[in-house]
């Protein structure tokens, strides 16, 4: 049965004209009416129509027979070939099984040796690569969940609301998937929406079991972590009503229709129930953390935290634009006090989130918050040792991951609200020096360091923000990172797959973007750039994949999978540049620049009230001391042997955490989304 809304992906096409990319479980019960992909990509079919071949030509039979064995072998031993590949081109085909790289000519080279750029279609195997995405959802919820007070327990509020974020945005791609025909072709309506709602319950559960009241309390990218989260919650919701659930209207979220058959026929999505109850907090979020905007100090920007010293850093600042953007897409009509716009300095003829978003992005811009790399540093004081000075004048040179990925989603919003095509060529400059930092080349889609052939205990240069085209923080080799860094690569990826998301996934329904002139061209031209990440995206997941332990968890530090015997001390980090103080890993030092009377530390416990149900009986706490992780789902996780840490340089420090499990569940689902682009191509 097809689901409401679904639409069927591309036009017949011959099966021996192009590469065929079937599901695995096509060889189970084949559909009898194969539908193929696009006519200018790669094309998924099912075994049965490779083996009902119209042409019933020689070769197409015997490439029909390659793919059974590799199906096959596939199946049973899903380590040996993952992604199952294989490719014609230019009318030569070629079997991975037969072929090795070396031995193809030129123009029969895998499209995975090229630029992406220079790819037409697909190169992966989409539905693998969901299956991986699945997987690690899977490791995550079921290892770290905690479903009897909706949370991530082992997380702290910040790192709750952002893997509450990266969950529901994997709801969104598994919804997109099944109106797409992606995956479940064998399942029944009833069997998909049972999925979606059984992990959508989850986040709902998570609603309530959010320390709402500490956060508000807590420092202003507090506030503002959990403002993205019900945003992603609240667009799910509204992208999985319009797929499959036509006709539900923005107002039902309350309220039952007066007799049974009308009820029947006109209720809408049982989900839309807590559309306004996301809206509210999200809202709620937004206001308290509007207090962070000060324009008595270097001419505006946020605040970080309002209990120390004066410190406007990316990480605030970049928030404030990407949730005042997505706020005024979604509630474009909030009306605001005309007195309280003027005191932030917003103009008061446009509507407020806008003029905040807005505002922002100028702000930051004009500060001067890049390196020569292009990389956002942390952030700016002001030198107090300076009578009346308001000026953002000592800039803190720290680099991480987040701060490089958080403004993208923001970026992609302006463009998609105002038309202006510059908030697209800033995103994708950053992400182009994102890459190049992390040593990877997108011209030869290759990293610009040789890593096959590292001696045991060697690793790549440090190149800014990683090495060996695998993005890094600085403490992933000494395995020092806090859980607030181990949040970070996934945080980046996160928003990088919303940057790069197709022209009509926003989700808002509203498109300022689509009444410029000439839109098709800027947005085809997004699109192409957006592709070209695809090859170092795959890199980025190959490696992280490779951190896997026994339980699916992933590891922190990605590049460990690839590098030889990485077992590496703190002159592998790169060093640190002048004037930067790793304030997410080691704490805010007690200094004038900083402050002397409060002192802040990474992954610090907010205390006040919450729905957490610490007021269980002694038996049921006892019975759960019993059961351990893989009865109760809290994140008690399992000690490493000694032999284990002594080989695994990912069981070091913190280990694999929730936070941890969260990066890989980004970066998997990055790829997947990224991947499909590749299917867009015209």
């Amino acid at each position: 049965m097809s689901l409401p809304g679904s639409r069927t992906r591309g036009h017949r096409q011959h099966c021996c004209e192009y590469t065929e990319k079937l599901e695995t479980a096509a060889l189970l019960s084949p559909p009898s009416n194969p539908v193929s992909s696009r006519t200018n990509g790669w094309s998924r079919k099912t075994l049965h129509g490779w083996l009902s071949c119209p042409r019933r030509k020689v070769v197409c039979r015997l490439l029909a027979g390659c793919l059974s064995v590799l199906l096959v072998v596939h199946h049973v031993f899903p380590a040996t070939l993952h992604p199952l590949t294989l490719t014609v081109t230019a009318g030569r085909f070629f079997c991975p099984a037969w072929h090795t790289k070396s031995s193809l000519a030129p123009d029969a080279e895998p499209p995975e040796s090229r630029s992406p750029s220079q790819v037409s279609g697909g190169t992966l195997e989409s539905v693998l690569i969901l299956e991986d995405a699945f997987a690690a959802l899977s490791v995550l919820q079921t290892t770290y969940f905690d479903a009897l007070n909706g949370t991530w327990p082992s997380s702290i509020d910040w790192t709750g609301a952002v893997i509450e974020t990266v969950v529901s945005g994997m709801l969104a791609t598994l919804t997109q998937s099944l109106a797409d025909g992606d995956f479940g072709t064998g399942a029944s309506w009833r069997q998909k929406e049972n999925l979606i709602s059984s992990v959508y319950g989850q986040v709902v559960h998570s609603f309530f079991g959010q320390n709402a009241e500490a956060i508000k309390n807590q420092a202003y990218d507090d506030m503002l972590w959990a403002v993205l989260g019900w945003l992603e919650a609240f667009r799910f919701v509204r992208l999985h009503a319009e797929l499959h659930h036509p006709g539900t209207k923005e107002d039902d979220c309350t309220g039952l229709p007066g007799r049974l058959g009308q009820a029947l026929q006109t209720m809408p999505w049982q989900g839309y129930r807590f559309f306004c109850t996301f809206a509210n907090r999200a809202r709620d979020f937004w206001d308290r953390a509007s207090e962070g905007w000060d324009t008595t100090l270097c001419h505006g920007g946020m605040t970080w935290n309002p209990r120390l010293l004066p410190y406007k850093n990316a990480v605030t600042n970049e928030l404030w634009i990407s949730a005042s953007v997505a706020m005024y897409q979604h509630f474009p009509d909030d009306a605001f006090d005309a007195s309280w716009v003027a005191s932030k300095g917003f103009p008061t003829k446009d509507p407020v989130y806008l003029a905040a978003a807005v505002e922002g992005y100028r702000w930051l811009q004009r500060v001067g918050m890049t390196n020569r790399q292009g990389l956002y540093v942390d952030g700016y004081h002001v030198d107090g040792s300076r009578p009346g000075n308001v000026e953002c004048d000592i800039r803190d040179e720290t680099v991480y991951t987040y701060n490089q990925g958080i403004i993208l989603t923001g970026q992609r919003g302006l463009w998609s609200v105002t038309g202006s095509s510059s908030y697209l060529d800033d995103g994708h400059r950053l992400v182009r020096s994102v890459v190049e930092a992390t040593g990877w080349n997108l011209a030869a889609n290759a990293p610009v360091d040789i890593i096959d052939d590292l001696p045991p205990g060697e690793l790549p240069p440090w190149r800014g923000i990683g090495r060996g085209g695998i993005l890094e923080e600085r403490c992933d080799v000494r395995a020092t990172c806090s859980q607030d860094s181990q949040t970070f690569k996934g945080i980046f990826f996160h928003h990088l797959a919303g940057f790069c998301a197709a022209a009509d996934a926003d989700g808002s329904g509203r498109g300022a973007a689509e009444t410029t002139p000439r839109p098709g061209l800027v947005r085809l031209s997004h699109d192409k750039a957006c592709r070209s990440y695809v090859g170092w995206v795959k890199h980025n997941a190959d490696a992280a994949r490779r951190t896997r332990d026994s339980s699916g968890r992933f590891g922190m530090w990605w590049g460990a999978g690839i590098f030889h015997d990485p077992l590496v001390g703190r002159h592998d980090d790169g060093g640190r540049p002048a004037n930067a103080t790793d304030y997410r890993n080691d704490g805010t030092p007690l200094d004038a620049i900083w402050g002397t009377d409060s002192k802040w530390m990474p992954g610090m416990r907010a205390q006040g009230p919450g729905c957490h149900d610490d007021m269980r009986r002694p038996k049921m706490k006892a019975r759960e001391a019993a059961m351990g992780s893989a009865g109760s789902g809290t994140a008690a996780e399992p000690e490493p042997t000694l032999s284990s840490r002594a080989s695994d340089p990912n069981a070091r420090g913190r280990g694999r955490t929730v936070e941890t499990q969260m990066g890989g569940l980004a970066l998997l689902r990055a790829h997947y989304e990224l991947s499909r682009r590749l299917l867009d191509t015209p």
